[in-house]
């Protein structure tokens, strides 16, 4: 753990060599959780696009960010290298997929409602992480709504932006916003045992770990 360095008047997060600090805790003995930087800046690049496959870590680096973000703020030592975090006036968080049906409301009705908040609430001053915005509807009506609602935190909201989606398409908005937009993809480091199980020649076995976030 470091001690961050916190900024009053500055729209930033910028931590080097980041983990999460309970998964790191779970896995420390096999040494597996691999370290992940980021760099948002409010008058540079303040959004990130996550895409990756299924159970590649996206999820876990987004609340590392919000955890990291969050022990600065109330004068923790935090788990990275280094960490320079600028003051949040809210950290709001669209993750998980859950109804509530005793309301009334399906899973898509809950994820358009606490997706409405965030767009009411956040401001230029906000950490927002949205994870796979769009998923409980067709896919077409999904790419419209994570299109419209991260367009519209790029343009008009500004704020630091985490997004996780499995939607390629959004992914062209670094090239229409490229001085605030940056596409990040979750890769797998990849542990590989030899043995002489197979006749003539080894056996690889491959044991993927905890992803890391490529640019």
């Amino acid at each position: 753990f470091s001690r961050p360095v916190v900024l009053d008047d500055e729209r930033q997060i910028i931590i080097k060599n980041g983990r999460h600090p309970a998964i790191d805790v779970l896995m420390g003995e096999q040494d597996q959780y691999v370290p992940n930087s980021t760099e948002l800046l409010g008058d540079g690049k303040r959004v990130m696009i996550i895409t990756g496959p299924n159970m590649g870590g996206k999820s876990s680096y987004i609340r590392q960010v919000a955890l990291i973000t969050m022990m600065a703020q109330i004068g923790s030592f935090v788990p990275a290298d280094e960490a320079v975090v600028g003051i949040v006036d809210g950290i709001f968080t669209r993750m998980g997929a859950s109804d509530n049906i005793y309301k009334g409301r399906s899973t898509f009705m809950e994820e358009l409602t606490e997706a409405s908040e965030i767009i009411e609430k956040a401001t230029s001053r906000s950490l927002v992480i949205l994870d796979e915005l769009g998923r409980g509807t067709s896919t077409h009506d999904g790419i419209a709504i994570a299109y419209a609602t991260l367009e519209y935190f790029i343009r008009d909201v500004k704020s630091l932006t985490l997004f996780v989606t499995h939607y390629p398409l959004l992914c062209e908005l670094e090239r229409l916003c490229p001085e605030h937009v940056g596409n990040y993809h979750m890769a797998f480091l990849l542990n590989q045992h030899e043995s002489d199980h197979n006749k003539g020649g080894s056996r690889t076995e491959q044991n993927a770990v905890q992803a890391c976030a490529l640019k």
